[in-house]
């Protein structure tokens, strides 16, 4: 994926099934400067890590 995918994808008005390494993620907040996007699993919302946007599959 792509930050100007990733961007489309937040602010679409619909949820888009996101997933990173086969787990499916909510998209949080995009880091343009880096290429990275803060993420967390649907099923553990505590857990936020920031990863490289080219790693999210949709």
């Amino acid at each position: 994926m792509d930050i100007q995918r990733a961007n489309e994808i937040m602010e679409a008005p619909n949820m888009i099934h996101v997933q990173y390494r086969g787990i499916p993620v909510y998209l949080q907040k995009i880091h343009p400067e880096n290429q990275t996007v803060t993420i967390f699993p649907l099923d553990d919302m505590e857990h936020e890590q920031i990863v490289d946007v080219e790693g999210l599959i949709e």
